[in-house]
């Protein structure tokens, strides 16, 4: 039975294709046919499949120029572009397809590190040209429980890789038909669709329903990459690649004797569904159906029409010959397509249909335009934190700590942990996650902020000498932590100094951010009784404590210096935890004194986080 949804709507589509669009003559130049057998392949299947251009993230040489995720996270910029909402108001990220670049993490996991997109739930579904639609239905069903207001459902593949003539070559004639048949179908692209809550005024593409059903019961391989010809080893099998490559259990095949299988088995689905009632073939205003060839396009009308159902022509949908066969990702391209081309109206239904021939599966989509709705009242959505940052915890534990901090910490753990995946989202540190950093750039950081580091015991001191009262005991517990400090930024200077750094050290000036972050703390430390900087300390101390020992591995490996060249990251990674040590006495102290003096110190921590990530955005 189709699962259906009253709150789910399609905000917008976005798609990506690589590279320029090539036509079937220059196809050689990218996957060239290895012998005459293999031409011939060519000419018949390009006779039939309709295609008359397609996209590649490979170049004439084979090097890849857009790797898998890069061209998924472009298609969810374009998507959200055309949506007009920003990255950070998505909480789910769905992604279907046959696999991404690597084998492991999921690949949407792969993506959102593409993405540098805050923490969020991710799901990959792993399967042939239905896993898009399964993405599709896991973040629709998110919404629809309110789990979610606004979630990504993301396709994606890359099969030219597979195809290029090297991996190829070497076996020659031995390359079956089933193997080169792929090879002229199938091309690269990206689509992305932002499903939202929420109802916008105007016309709006509500999703009534998906259903899918697997046949896999029934019917024995028909599309696979990894086992050999005969399916009986898996690449796995073999003593190593090469052997497997050799064997061709490397190879991404697909049994065109069972395609007739496939349409009939789908078309049966879908009479089933109209003999319960789920939709009328006269009802259907705009037909998007993913078939991979347009000689499949006849047999399909030939079924509709023996089953009396048939869908006049000038109601399908198809960008195949323009866009290419995209697996998975094709039904997405297909819709942000055609939401960009075709005029709707209120009360017009779009039906989209997904065969898959992996292991025959079939996919059902409907669509309404409606006019703008009040949909249920927004439900605040459950956000995970699988990003592609450490897990870095915050500098304090509530629950190892005296009972009376328990409350505070608490707090300032949630407000750590916001303040951890900005910082690992910034673009100084995107650049050493994404592996693009140098010297240069480590020289750049460092130059920023040794004048930051050099300021940091003069407004210690000062906030220490503004302590009075019950509060004067504090003061010595302060001075003692400057004066660990008053020397850290003539560390940092040798580093900037080991990077190239030629300017001398009353040269080096904050960045917009570092200078914020210092007016605020001397300012602060300049009033009566400044408590509310432990709250500051508690994000510098633990920046130090917590971040800096993650980015030093990468730094090392990165940056071509000395290992002496790291001596300020490297002390502070290591002798950070003793002053947050000392700072949790102080804070106990303050407590004790006044628990109100909480609030403070919490709110301190708030504004220093945000100007402390300045800082970060102006490296």
């Amino acid at each position: 039975m189709p699962i259906q949804f009253e709150h789910v709507y399609l905000a917008a589509a976005g798609l990506h294709l690589p590279g320029p669009a090539v036509n079937n003559e220059e196809m050689d130049a990218y996957i060239a046919p290895i012998n005459r057998i293999s031409m011939r392949i060519k000419s018949r299947i390009l006779a039939e499949n309709g295609i008359q251009t397609r996209h590649y993230g490979i170049d004439a040489e084979g090097q890849t120029v857009e790797n898998h995720a890069q061209m998924a996270a472009t298609a969810v910029h374009q998507c959200l572009d055309r949506a007009q909402v920003s990255l950070d108001k998505v909480s789910l990220l769905a992604v279907g397809s046959s696999g991404g670049d690597a084998l492991m993490p999921g690949f949407a996991n792969m993506i959102q590190g593409e993405l540098a997109a805050p923490p969020m739930q991710t799901v990959s579904c792993q399967g042939v040209c239905a896993a898009g639609v399964s993405a599709i239905e896991f973040a629709a069903q998110a919404i629809e429980l309110g789990a979610h207001q606004q979630a990504l459902a993301v396709a994606a593949e890359m099969p030219s890789r597979m195809f290029k003539k090297s991996r190829f070559a070497p076996r020659g004639y031995q390359s079956d038909f089933d193997a080169h048949f792929l090879r002229w179908m199938l091309s690269d692209g990206a689509g992305a669709l932002l499903l939202s809550r929420q109802a916008k005024a105007g016309l709006n593409i509500k999703l009534k329903w998906i259903h899918q059903k697997s046949f896999s019961g029934d019917y024995p391989v028909c599309m696979q990459l990894g086992l050999t010809e005969d399916r009986s080893q898996s690449f796995l099998d073999f003593a190593s690649s090469d052997e497997a490559e050799a064997a061709g259990a490397m190879s991404l095949r697909q049994d065109i004797r069972m395609l007739p299988q496939l349409f009939d088995v789908c078309i049966h689905e879908y009479v089933k569904l109209v003999n319960e009632g789920w939709i009328k073939s006269t009802d259907i205003d705009h037909f998007l159906c993913h078939y991979s060839s347009a000689k499949f396009m006849p047999v399909v009308e030939d079924l509709l029409a023996k089953a009396g159902l048939s869908i006049p022509p000038e109601r399908w949908y198809s960008n195949l010959a323009t866009r290419g066969n995209t697996g998975a990702a094709s039904i997405f391209i297909m819709l942000a397509d055609f939401l960009q081309t075709k005029p709707l109206k209120a009360g017009e239904k779009i039906f989209c249909f997904i065969p898959e021939s992996g292991r025959i599966s079939a996919a059902y989509m409907l669509f309404e335009v409606v006019k703008g709705e009040t949909s249920s009242p927004a439900i605040a959505p459950a956000i995970t934190t699988n990003s592609f940052e450490p897990n870095i915890p915050a500098p304090h534990q509530a629950e190892n700590a005296p009972l009376a901090l328990q409350p505070l910490l608490t707090q300032l753990a949630s407000l750590w942990q916001d303040y951890r995946s900005q910082v690992w989202r910034s673009p100084v540190i995107s650049q050493l996650v994404s592996q693009r950093f140098d010297v240069a750039s480590y020289r750049d950081w460092t130059a920023a902020w040794v004048p930051q580091v050099r300021e940091g015991s003069l407004w210690m001191r000062e906030a220490a000498a503004s302590l009075n009262g019950d509060f004067a005991p504090l003061a010595s517990l302060i001075e003692l932590h400057a004066n660990d400090e008053q020397h850290d930024f003539e560390i940092l200077y040798q580093d900037y100094q080991a990077a190239g750094g030629e300017l001398p050290l009353t040269a080096l000036k904050r960045n917009p951010g570092g200078e914020a972050l210092n007016s605020y703390l001397h300012a602060l430390a300049a009033t009566p009784n400044p408590i509310g900087l432990l709250g500051a300390i508690y994000i510098i101390e633990g920046t130090g404590q917590r971040i800096v020992p993650a980015l030093l591995p990468m730094l090392r490996q990165q940056v071509d210096l000395p290992p002496q060249a790291f001596k300020f990251l490297e002390y502070h990674g290591t002798n950070d935890e003793h002053h947050l040590a000392r700072w949790l006495a102080a804070v106990e102290i303050t407590l004790a004194i006044d628990p109100k003096a909480a609030h403070a110190i919490l709110n301190t921590a708030k504004r220093c986080a945000q100007l402390y990530l300045m800082q970060f955005e102006h490296i």
